[in-house]
């Protein structure tokens, strides 16, 4: 009797360490737990930590509540100039709501992805293909993933998912045209130079042209400033002049000074004599004097 009373206590631990054990919820820092309730969820458990649910009634399936990473496989898009290239991508994305999550994609990151991949596809060639070449090159500085998260829209949101980031891993011209290409960029970036260079000198050109003229104008202006100077400096010394001989006596001097000035310049050579006829102006000082 002693030992049936014991396995029956025995079994009723066991039986209620099962039952305790199957209440038990244990929610990850990184995951959703989502109870179900005859088939249907009841509630989602978001927070970290230990809950409770209803052993044998209820049941827990997880969901990621991390960052998750897909990589979609390289493709050939075409440009509004019609030119192939191969756009290997990869997107970040993750799960917001997680009861529209499992409704719609029961679960199933796979299935998740299989939505995003043609989603995502779609918007990048759509995106790529209205624009040139030239602008895919220089929109990989952000231009074009903000462009093709843009296109997508609100359309992940009936699955509960949201798209954080999309980025490329390579952008590429397919090998067998990409030198025919390369060609006729460096051409291209060849002629933009050249006319850079051309309007440079053209520029430059303008400018010496003004500076000549400015320069010629500033020098006429000097020269005539000169001019001016030159003028007022006669005028100066004619009234001064005029000022020191105002009377007859000093007239007198200056001539007599004038004269002896141009006989002097008039004795040239080794003859130091000059016969001078009576009626001569500077004989007639001189008899004068």
């Amino acid at each position: 009797m002693k030992s049936f009373k014991k396995i029956a206590l025995l079994v009723a631990v066991f039986v209620l360490l099962i039952i305790g054990a199957s209440s038990i919820v244990i929610t990850r820092e990184n995951e959703y737990s989502l109870i179900r309730q005859f088939g249907k969820i009841d509630h989602v458990v978001s927070e970290a930590g230990i809950s409770f649910k209803i052993p044998f009634i209820q049941s827990v399936d997880t969901l990621p509540r991390q960052t998750l990473l897909y990589d979609l496989s390289p493709s050939d898009v075409i440009t509004s100039d019609k030119k192939t290239m191969i756009c290997d991508s990869y997107v970040l994305w993750h799960i917001v709501d997680p009861i529209k999550f499992a409704q719609t994609l029961n679960f199933s990151i796979t299935n998740a992805e299989s939505r995003l991949d043609p989603i995502v596809y779609n918007s990048t060639k759509t995106i790529i293909s209205s624009i040139s070449q030239e602008d895919v090159i220089t929109g990989r500085n952000g231009t074009l993933s903000a462009a093709v998260i843009s296109n997508i829209g609100d359309s992940l949101e009936q699955y509960g998912i949201e798209l954080l980031a999309f980025e490329t891993k390579k952008l590429d011209l397919p090998s067998d045209n990409k030198a025919a290409v390369f060609e006729r960029m460096i051409s291209e970036r060849g002629n933009i130079a050249a006319t850079y260079t051309a309007e440079g000198n053209s520029e430059a050109q303008m400018i010496r042209n003004t500076t000549d003229k400015e320069v010629t104008v500033m020098l006429s202006e000097a020269e005539k400033d000169a001019e001016i100077l030159i003028a007022e400096g006669e005028a100066e010394y004619m009234r001064i002049l005029s000022e020191a001989y105002n009377n007859e006596s000093k007239q007198d001097f200056y001539s007599f000074v004038r004269s002896l000035d141009a006989l002097k310049t008039s004795m040239q050579g080794g003859n130091k004599t000059v016969i001078l006829s009576p009626d001569s102006p500077i004989a007639q000082i001189f008899y004068n004097k």
